[in-house]
């Protein structure tokens, strides 16, 4: 049997979503990511790094002074996945 889809590139120690950060991989992207966050799965997750232990998400409505979401940095376990 061979598998048809497409080799997954392994996930990274630290990833961002934003294209302007050092640590953002486009080819990741191109699949679906899941993180779980303390045992919960979370969809709201801007960054993330498993070895440090913490992931970056928006606290709410709330933008910085350049227009974009500021960012609440939360500590625990963090695991991510392909789904």
């Amino acid at each position: 049997m061979t598998d048809t889809s497409p080799e997954r590139p392994a996930l990274p120690d630290h990833l961002s979503v934003d294209p302007r950060s050092p640590h953002h991989v486009a080819a990741i992207f191109e699949h679906d990511i899941g993180i779980r966050f303390n045992g919960k799965e979370r969809v709201d997750v801007e960054e993330y790094c498993v070895s440090e232990g913490w992931v970056k998400v928006p606290a709410g409505k709330t933008l910085d002074r350049k227009g974009r979401p500021l960012m609440l940095k939360l500590k625990g376990k963090v695991e991510a996945f392909y789904r």
